[in-house]
């Protein structure tokens, strides 16, 4: 088991990184806001954070 948690969390981290270098610090800020609303079940928090999300993919 904490072999799955180490993956994940190792996983997670990747990820977070990829968005910082392909969509910067505001795509970073926004996966932060996804997750945590996610993990919060706020769904104020998590809609904002898919927003910015979906605003960068979209920008030419």
């Amino acid at each position: 088991m904490p072999l799955l948690a180490l993956a994940v969390a190792a996983a997670v981290v990747f990820f977070e990184q990829l968005v910082q270098v392909r969509f910067g610090v505001l795509g970073l800020a926004g996966f932060l806001l996804l997750s945590i609303g996610l993990k919060a079940r706020h769904t104020g928090c998590s809609t904002a954070g898919a927003l910015v999300l979906a605003t960068l993919l979209l920008h030419p």
